[in-house]
């Protein structure tokens, strides 16, 4: 019931049998929803795998809808909540590979100790017609359901979704008619499907073989180990790449570091070349500087031994013989009567000695 109820949702919307009061409030169900199945967005859900079998799981109590997984797949956040999705399915995935393994293991200790039950007997011709007549309506039952639901003819739908409920319960009488466990006669060897873990005649007949490799059982847990296989070498993809990227930043950023290195001890060794450059300029333009004032102590020298009208050498030579002369001179002079004016009169008389 369930299952039809899920059909009608995705062709009608979950709000069909609402009032326009109750549809205001209702809230408007999105795939990144809790409401919404995150298995069935992120591949499949193992609910739908094992319908009308031994290992089913009964319905999901969550929401599968095309339109929101095909939104989800359009979204930009696709990428994001896609690998949070496809965890949450591993995780379910090995839960179940787990459970499988232990049948499987209680399986094998059964066939070492020599029980060997068998699988069920093949369904006579009979009762083969019955079951295919039993199929053959419930698809064509579908069919009219949903058409019905695109025409908005909900009461009529659901009326022959309980024909549906009918015929299922039919199918399932008849099929467990024949399922029992038997002892394998002598003769007859059993063996164990590592997949699903069904025991197996052993080199039973191709057609029977087939009809269990194509059997939803066997397809629904082979689905689920491989989805782990590839998950887990996903997994195992991106961390090698991230390790390899990681790396190849690491080497980057060393190559950049020598780079930079090489760069520094280029320019210090330029910037010591300048130094040393700098420092000879200085040390030249030193001796030029004191060259200069060499020249101009020499100039200044040359100039005042011309400029004082013969003086230098000579002043200190005039200053020393001529000046002593100049001063006899000038103390003769002072002692002449006749050139300072005082002539003696001849009427003075002569004083006596």
């Amino acid at each position: 019931m369930d299952l039809q109820r899920a059909m009608l949702d995705e062709l009608m919307g979950a709000d069909r049998n609402l009032t326009d009061d109750q549809k205001k409030e209702y809230k408007e169900i999105t795939w990144d929803s809790k409401e919404v199945c995150p298995y069935y967005m992120a591949r499949f859900c193992p609910h739908d795998l094992f319908v009308n079998t031994k290992s089913d799981l009964g319905p999901c109590d969550r929401i599968h809808d095309a339109k929101l997984k095909e939104s989800f797949e359009k979204s930009p956040r696709h990428d994001r909540y896609l690998s949070k999705f496809e965890a949450e399915l591993a995780q379910r995935c090995e839960k179940l590979v787990m459970d499988l393994d232990r049948r499987v293991r209680r399986g094998r200790e059964r066939l070492a100790q020599g029980e060997e039950p068998v699988p069920p007997p093949p369904l006579s011709t009979e009762k083969s017609e019955q079951l295919s007549v039993v199929e053959e309506k419930i698809k064509n039952l579908l069919v009219q359901v949903e058409s019905l639901g695109e025409a908005g003819k909900v009461d009529e739908a659901q009326a022959l979704m309980k024909k549906v409920d009918e015929l299922n319960a039919e199918k399932t009488l008849i099929q467990s008619q024949n399922d029992k466990v038997l002892m394998v006669p002598q003769e007859k060897k059993m063996a164990l499907c590592e997949i699903c873990g069904s025991f197996l005649v052993a080199n039973d007949a191709a057609e029977r073989t087939q009809s269990h490799v194509t059997g939803k059982q066997h397809i629904g847990y082979g689905m689920v180990r491989d989805f782990i296989v590839e998950y887990k070498e996903a997994k195992e993809k991106g961390r090698e790449e991230e390790r390899l990227a990681r790396e190849k930043e690491a080497e980057e950023r060393r190559k950049q570091r020598e780079k930079e290195n090489k760069k520094r001890r280029k320019r210090s060794g330029s910037d010591d070349r300048d130094r040393y450059r700098d420092r000879d300029q200085d040390r030249e333009r030193d001796r030029n500087r004191e060259r200069e004032r060499d020249r101009e102590r020499s100039r200044d020298r040359n100039g005042r031994a011309s400029g004082d009208g013969g003086k230098g050498t000579d002043w200190r030579s005039r200053n020393g013989r001529d000046s002593g002369r100049d001063r006899y001179r000038d103390r003769s002079r002072s002692r002449s009567p006749v050139r300072h004016g005082h002539r003696r009169s001849s009427r003075s008389p002569v004083r006596p000695y």
